[in-house]
């Protein structure tokens, strides 16, 4: 039986064998998608020491494209905007009003609006990476980068916490202490404590990884299963699957933007409980 054409060498990225069909005279197995497809050979160095690969270079491209999208769009503002700082006024707005204001408040929200910003744009562009030809890699897929940006968030929000409150209204913040709670006040502050300061950060990254992880496994899925199929009388479910990539890759596109929402909306959620007054 021929073996789908997966390198042995574990840095490397996804490949098959293309010209491995369902109804071939191979007899060759379907080359699933799976880990493999999330490792890289490194364009340069080697994995023993430093190396850079794909995606440090989608990562280092996202974030020139994001700089140089505002650098171009705000270096000389007009009274009277343009095409290009219009869409770039209307996408800080968006995060500025919709996200920033709503969830922290005008005045006190006013200071973190580059920073959710910076986030907002940063993560879309690296999980608009997804779909788009030769990069076709989601960055946020590799737990690394959504968990720097979570600890990012996670320092701001204790630091936040201790110049606001100091040591002990910190304690009673990441706690919930509330004196109410009466005889399951030790039991809730302890929950508290390891949800604030242990769980948090996690899930704030995990989530965000989990589905660019996933839905960059169906997109591997169905395109590679549209090729594998391309042959004989499986072009008919060649075609299907085909339309499940179209329907995937929309899907993915709404995806992409509602994550950098929602990592925005949590990342303003925590600063907002590290201002609040603790009574």
């Amino acid at each position: 039986m021929k073996e789908p054409a997966v390198s042995a060498d574990p840095t490397q990225t996804l490949a098959f064998d293309t010209s491995c069909h369902l109804f071939g005279d191979d007899g060759c197995g379907f080359p699933a998608p799976g880990l493999h497809s999330f490792m890289f050979k490194p364009l340069w160095g080697d994995t023993d020491g430093l190396y850079f690969n794909k995606p440090m270079l989608l990562a280092l491209l996202g974030s020139i494209i994001v700089v140089g999208f505002f650098w171009a769009a705000f270096a000389k503002p007009k009274l009277v905007p343009g095409k290009l700082q219009m869409i770039a006024e209307a996408g800080y707005d968006f995060v500025r009003s919709g996200i920033v204001y709503q969830t922290i408040g005008k005045r006190e929200g006013e200071k973190y609006v580059p920073l959710a910003v910076s986030l907002f744009f940063f993560i879309w562009m690296m999980n608009l990476w997804s779909i788009v030809p030769v990069a076709s890699f989601p960055v946020t897929s590799i737990i690394a980068y959504p968990a720097v940006l979570a600890a990012i968030v996670y320092i701001t929000w204790v630091s936040l916490t201790f110049k606001r409150h100091g040591f002990v209204g910190f304690f009673k913040n990441v706690t919930g202490y509330d004196k109410s709670l009466g005889a399951v006040l030790p039991l809730s502050m302890t929950i508290e404590f390891f949800s604030n300061l242990l769980v948090r950060p996690f899930t704030h990254a995990v989530r965000l990884f989990a589905n660019m992880f996933a839905g960059h496994t169906l997109l591997l899925l169905f395109t590679i299963a549209s090729w594998y199929m391309l042959n004989g009388i499986g072009i008919a479910y060649s075609a299907v699957s085909f339309v499940m990539v179209i329907v995937m890759t929309a899907f993915e596109l709404f995806i992409q933007a509602v994550q950098a929402y929602v990592f925005v909306l949590l990342t303003c959620t925590f600063i907002q409980g590290a201002l609040a007054e603790h009574h």
